[in-house]
């Protein structure tokens, strides 16, 4: 047979055969590429690089396990946030592809060697004798899904997009003229001559009539109306109402804690002494002096005498510490040894750990309640989208809340709340759920009306649930003889008010012409008080912190009228006293270090999107939009 149907293959016949079966399969490719031809494939161009799909799927994915982390496995991150992320990686794409091509524009090279001391000095690759350690590189890798070859590219692009930017930040330095406003704003105080006409002390008003509080009543049914009322019946389906219904095997719990167990325990944590200099000599001289053997009282002195600063960190964690690099040499730096200096935007610091808490783990017994909270809610998370279809074919079948299946991890509530959220008796109603969910079940149950049939709806963060509106009571104001005893308290207080009002006004208007607060006070028979120094930071004891604000707006000699819970004030600016920076040098150098970091950060946002703009990216909208769907 098989010679037979080799003879055949030989034949006019089958030559002919064959030809017509290729040529549709030629004619479909060709098509197939003509379709293709000219068609966007890349995600981003930026100038003459391309952002492509694989590239971008890599940074996506690592933010949103960064993403998963950061919520600790409480919620599922929402479509709205996948899209925010996916938005984000692309930008960093962007920018670091527009980066890269003025790196090799300008021809930033980076050795290996200084790609090799980078990565052996990160922190986070150190054990605990402060070298590097092969396993911590290979843990990180897992992490973050990264071969390392591609660790080390990204950490040789990261050096040359520094080496860019610190080329350009260098200059970063506020002038003296701007150091010395700043510090006269922020530390600028005022006194001022006060008169406080409180409400309780004002004369007593005469009795009121009848009508009087009738009318007050009338003019104001707002503040004397019962608010409008729904008694509801709601079930709620949630990654935590189904959690708290699983029961998990012993053998998953210690597997999911031995998965995890970094995150039961304390962090490292230390305690620092820093000293601070804008000149690198003088860091160096201090680290000198300090390594001879003086004490951290003579090194404060010295870092004073040096126009320097100093500060103690105590118990400290590493995201407790300000600026990475500083972060860096404390966590790397070795107990009760001098470091430095270690320039950072800040200056030249010099260092000394004079204490270590380190990691601490919590046995599985200690935190079993935590694991299995966790788990289950990590479970729950894979479990509520179809169990939400299974309460949605439930409904649609026409079923009541009363009649809804046991087996789906409901939480159930019934009960009257006002459009606030309160009980008849004010106080919360017990709505399950986290507070975004609580407001939304209000609203509805706000917008819907007694003997609408319950449907399912989507809430915030992975939720569920259906609602039926069993009562309700539409708002109405209360019978004045209900409320006669309120009305009378009331009334009374607005009369002190209205007093009070017009005493402060006559006050102000006779400072404003030309008088003194002190004798305008002592006609009214009030009694003129004067502040202590008043900062835009803080407020001393005993002054109301509404005067503040109007305070600072006005000129020596001016005068204004501010109203508080309590009564009414009438205020005269008196002085203003501007602080000298020479007066404390440290607050001082600290405002530079702040300034000056600033700056630096302005510069680089400046400088990255300038670059930007140069490289004209281009985004394939209709891919992204693909990509993240």
């Amino acid at each position: 047979m098989l010679a037979q149907f080799r003879r055949f293959l030989n034949t006019r016949a089958a030559r002919v055969f064959f030809v017509l079966l290729i040529i549709p399969f030629v004619s479909w490719g060709v098509a197939d590429v003509a379709r293709n031809s000219g068609r966007e494939t890349s995600l981003a161009t930026v100038g003459d690089r391309k952002v492509e799909t694989p590239e971008f799927q890599d940074m996506y994915r690592r933010m949103m396990a960064d993403v998963s982390r950061r919520l600790g496995g409480r919620s599922e991150p929402t479509p709205a946030i996948r899209r925010a992320v996916a938005g984000q990686a692309l930008d960093r794409l962007v920018m670091q592809t527009a980066l890269a091509e003025e790196v090799a524009r300008m021809g930033v090279a980076v050795p290996d060697e200084a790609l090799r001391r980078e990565v052996f000095e990160m922190p986070a690759l150190r054990g605990p004798s402060g070298q590097f350690e092969r396993r911590n590189l290979d843990s990180l890798l897992r992490t973050n899904n990264l071969t390392e070859g591609r660790f080390l590219e990204y950490i040789r692009a990261d050096l040359g997009q520094r080496q860019l930017i610190e080329a350009v930040q260098v200059g970063a330095r506020p002038s003296e003229l701007l150091v010395n406003q700043v510090y006269a704003f922020a530390r600028e105080q005022r006194v001022a001559e006060l008169v406080e006409l409180p409400f309780a002390a004002a004369p007593e008003p005469p009795a009121s009539s009848e009508d009087d509080l009738k009318r007050f009543w009338e003019n104001d049914p707002g503040r004397y109306s019962a608010p409008a009322y729904r008694r509801i019946k709601a079930v709620i389906l949630s990654p935590d109402t189904i959690a708290r219904t699983l029961d998990l095997p012993e053998p998953d719990l210690q597997a999911w804690y031995q998965q995890h167990r970094a995150e039961f325990g304390a962090r490292e944590r230390r305690t620092v002494q820093v000293v601070v200099s804008q000149d690198e000599a003088a860091a160096t001289r201090l680290a000198e002096t300090w390594r001879a053997g003086a004490d951290w009282a003579a090194i404060q002195e010295a870092a004073t005498a040096a126009s320097g600063s100093s500060v103690q960190l105590d118990d400290a964690a590493r995201a407790e510490i300000p600026g990475d690099d500083l972060a860096g040499a404390v966590f790397a730096a070795a107990s009760d040894t001098v470091t430095g200096p270690v320039r950072s935007a800040f200056g030249y610091q010099v260092l000394r750990v004079t204490k270590i808490t380190p990691d601490s783990e919590q046995p599985f017994e200690a935190v079993r309640d935590q694991v299995q909270a966790r788990l289950a809610r990590e479970r729950a998370v894979d479990l509520v989208y179809a169990r939400a279809n299974k309460l949605e074919d439930a409904l649609s079948a026409g079923g009541s809340l009363d009649e809804l299946p046991g087996d789906l991890g409901l939480g159930a509530v019934t009960g009257t709340l006002d459009a606030q959220g309160n009980t008849p008796e004010g106080t919360p109603a017990p709505l399950p759920g986290t507070p975004a969910l609580r407001t939304k079940i209000i609203a509805d149950a706000f917008a819907m009306t007694k003997g609408e049939p319950p449907r399912m709806i989507e809430g915030p963060d992975t939720s569920y649930y259906a609602l039926a509106i069993e009562d309700q009571t539409a708002s109405a104001v209360k019978p004045f003889e209900t409320v006669r005893d309120q009305v009378a308290q009331d009334y009374e207080q607005d009369v002190r008010r209205r007093a009070q009002e017009a005493v402060a006004a006559r006050l102000l208007a006779a400072v404003r012409a030309g008088g003194s607060l002190d004798d305008a006070a002592t006609i009214a028979g009030l009694r003129l008080d004067r502040t202590p120094p008043i900062g835009r930071a803080g407020v001393p004891p005993g002054v109301p912190p509404e005067l503040v604000q109007p305070l600072f707006a006005l000129k020596v000699n001016e005068a204004t009228m501010v109203s508080t819970p309590l009564g009414y004030l009438v205020a005269r600016l008196a002085t203003v006293e501007t602080p000298d920076p020479a007066s404390d040098p440290d607050s001082a150098n600290q405002l530079r270090s702040a300034l000056t970091q600033q700056m630096a950060q302005d510069i680089e946002a400046l400088y990255t999107n300038a670059i930007r703009e140069k490289a004209k990216p281009r985004v394939n909208a209709a891919l992204l939009e693909t990509l993240v769907q």
